[in-house]
C-alpha cells in the first residue's frame, strides 16, 4: 500500500511538472494542483483497501 501511495503521488507530481512546462505559468500551479489531487486519490485508495481488509477479517 505504501509503495502504491508513494508512486501515485510521485506520478502526480511528475504530471504536474510536465503540465507546467507545456503550459507555463508563474506559480507552478499545475504541479501543486495535480499533486494535491494525487494525494487525495491515494488516500481514498488506501481507505478503500483498509476497509476491505477489515471487512474480510471480521467475517
Amino acid at each position: 500500500m505504501a509503495i502504491q501511495m508513494g508512486l501515485t503521488i510521485y506520478l502526480g507530481s511528475k504530471l504536474g511538472g510536465w503540465l507546467d512546462v507545456k503550459f507555463p505559468n508563474n506559480n507552478a500551479l499545475y504541479t501543486k494542483i495535480v499533486t494535491l489531487v494525487a494525494v487525495f486519490f491515494a488516500m481514498i485508495s488506501v481507505i478503500i483497501q483498509v476497509t476491505k481488509i477489515s471487512n474480510k477479517n471480521n467475517d
